[in-house]
């Protein structure tokens, strides 16, 4: 972080949804770094706030601010919970991460590669930024997927009060990896190539030497950013969060597994924990029907899950 000098400019331009009768008011905020700058929405109860503010982190991928990617997602699901809590008084900021979406040119850093660590320290940054703004008193980390272990880890060095993973993995990458790898109808042989290179990475080694057909996922260029995820095991990690924290998963998941947020459980037994049947990784109500599940995360208009915000806002006010 002392390599990166941040300035930070609040747009006063309010959005559409400003008008009176809405329940909430967004303007765009902006994280100026000397790699880029990083754009975020800031969603604001048009009345009865109550000085809380959540800030969402987003999962892997090129995953913008309101839950969507260009490689078929489109759920609106960050931006429904936004505009959510807003109807409980909290304030929402959620933001396209560092190289994704509006954020696309803040990709580059101060040392070159990008790391998970760069993702903390904006999260980071971001929760500085808030303290500065007197209208919120209390600040909750929503970590989402990939963004469960960022946030955590944030929660961490940063002044927050709560912290809430949603669909987090509890388990490092290359076990994560060599487990999806290992159901798929590949050579034996290959598989094995791949356990060798996950290790190799996870004791900080480039390779180069790697099955071509999983040549997107171990490109020199995305190297830097594995090994520096696999430094951490999130069972380790949630239990070094010393605010309250809330577990979310659901049990139609297809992208992580009940046995992630068990895990996730045990490594801080004294989180709250909350499984909701039927609700699969983009937080909507899908039962077991593969081809449902796909569905469900191209259509924006599906709502959340019920119950899900319940439990979200009663956890930030209470």
């Amino acid at each position: 972080m002392k390599n990166i000098f941040i300035l930070f400019t609040l747009f006063i331009s309010i959005t559409s949804f400003a008008k009176s009768k809405s329940p909430y008011i967004e303007s765009e905020l902006v994280l100026k770094t000397k790699t880029g700058d990083i754009f975020g929405t800031l969603t604001i109860p048009s009345k009865n706030t109550n000085n809380s503010i959540a800030i969402i982190v987003a999962g892997s991928g090129p995953t913008d601010r309101n839950g969507n990617n260009p490689l078929g997602v489109n759920s609106d699901t960050y931006k429904m919970i936004a505009e959510q809590l807003s109807l409980k008084g909290i304030s929402c900021l959620r933001y396209d991460k560092r190289g994704i979406a509006k954020s696309k040119e803040a990709a580059n850093t101060i040392e070159g590669d990008m790391t998970l660590d760069k993702y903390v320290e904006d999260v980071i940054e971001w929760v500085n930024f808030i303290k500065t703004d007197n209208r919120f008193t209390k600040i909750t980390i929503i970590g989402h997927s990939e963004g469960s272990l960022i946030g955590m880890l944030a929660a961490q060095k940063s002044q927050v009060d709560k912290y809430i993973s949603i669909a987090g993995p509890g388990r490092t990458l290359d076990v994560l990896l060599n487990e999806q790898l290992g159901k798929q109808l590949l050579p034996q042989e290959m598989k094995d190539q791949t356990a060798v290179v996950l290790d190799s990475l996870k004791n900080g080694h480039r390779v180069t030497n790697y099955p071509i057909v999983l040549g997107a996922l171990f490109n020199p260029s995305i190297q830097p950013y594995i090994i520096s995820m696999l430094k951490y095991d999130p069972a380790v990690e949630i239990g070094k969060v010393k605010v309250p924290v809330l577990i979310i998963q659901g049990t139609t998941d297809m992208q992580v597994l009940i046995a992630d947020s068990d895990i996730l459980h045990k490594g801080n037994p004294s989180a709250e924990y909350k499984l909701f049947e039927n609700m699969n990784h983009v937080l909507k109500n899908v039962d077991s029907d593969i081809e449902k599940n796909k569905a469900s995360y191209t259509n924006p208009k599906l709502p959340l899950k019920k119950g899900l915000m319940k439990e979200i806002n009663t956890f930030i006010l209470k």
